[in-house]
């Protein structure tokens, strides 16, 4: 198959890049200086576009590529795809369900109690030599608080268990009730972050996903209340948080994902009750190498007219 030409958009993982590399003619897009001209001069020779929840295929790329079969991405988010078009012209998607749940729903953890029992601060204390002039202050428990989660999929559902062995209440929010979960419902966000004390993000991104998380819902989670977002930047309505924080209207937030990665509003940088960490939700060894297998086993299926392993169109 070394003659199949792939795109691959920005680099992502050495590993997955090698293993193209090996198997195709692998195109770099962004080693080029003029990325549409690079396009239309491969233009006749790509077959398959590799991308991730940063880049996908908008419908500009998907019409310049006219040989283009299937876009496989190396993320569960595929919002960054044109859904509509490929599904038009016939073109397959790929993603990395189910593989990456684990690591996200660990980290969405970590971010509650890193934010609640202030980690991050309390590391810098004893690094600066603070402790030697006396203990840090006392932070909040985190066990037993109630757990609000908009999106209750493979990734919420995850986060819920692990809440749970933290005596934490569960409640939710998504488009329609659960009818196979004990967990609370509530129908509308803002109730929701009225009746949690720990809001977690954990659903797709789509245009009625947009800012769900908007002043409205960041009053009523309340200046004790935290957000966690583990889903996509865009989730959060980012200058109203800012200034909810900085107003003290929301008690403190754990954030994986930004609106403009990877731009991340300056003014969170000195609020202590704010954990930033730089989209690493998946970034553990073993699940970038599982997620990558996924990636190519998807474009082999493709290629050897074999059923794909996870198709999305």
């Amino acid at each position: 198959m070394e003659s199949i030409g792939v795109l691959m958009l920005i680099p992502m993982n050495s590993y997955l890049e090698q293993e193209l590399q090996r198997r195709y003619n692998l195109f770099k897009l962004w080693t080029a200086p003029q990325k549409p001209q690079f396009i239309k001069g491969h233009a006749n020779s790509i077959r398959a576009v590799v991308g991730n929840a940063s880049a996908g295929a908008d419908a500009e790329l998907i019409e310049a590529l006219p040989r283009l079969e299937i876009v496989s991405s190396f993320s569960v988010g595929v919002d960054k795809i044109d859904l509509a078009k490929c599904r038009e012209k016939g073109i397959r998607v790929t993603y990395t369900p189910d593989v990456l749940t684990e690591d996200v729903a660990d980290l969405a953890i970590g971010l509650m109690l890193a934010v609640l029992r202030r980690l991050c601060e309390s590391d810098r204390y004893v690094r600066s030599g603070k402790w030697k002039k006396g203990d840090y202050k006392l932070t909040t428990k985190f066990s037993g608080k109630t757990v609000g989660i908009i999106g209750l999929g493979r990734i919420g559902m995850a986060v819920a268990k692990r809440a749970e062995a933290f005596n934490c209440p569960i409640c939710y929010y998504s488009r329609t009730e659960k009818s196979d979960t004990k967990y609370k419902y509530y129908p509308s966000v803002v109730e929701l972050a009225s009746n949690c004390q720990i809001l977690v993000v954990a659903c797709p991104l789509t245009e009625e996903t947009r800012h769900i998380v908007n002043r409205e819902v960041m009053n009523a989670l309340g200046p004790k209340g935290v957000l966690i977002n583990i889903g996509r930047g865009p989730h959060v309505d980012e200058p109203e948080l800012v200034s909810a924080l900085i107003e003290g209207r929301l008690g403190g937030a754990g954030l994986d994902v930004y609106e403009h990665e990877p731009e991340v509003p300056e003014e969170l940088f000195g609020l202590e009750n704010v954990v930033l960490l730089p989209h690493v939700g998946t970034a553990t060894v073993e699940t970038r190498k599982v997620m990558a297998d996924l990636v190519v086993g998807n474009l082999e299926a493709h290629f050897l007219n074999k059923p794909l392993l996870t198709p999305l169109v």
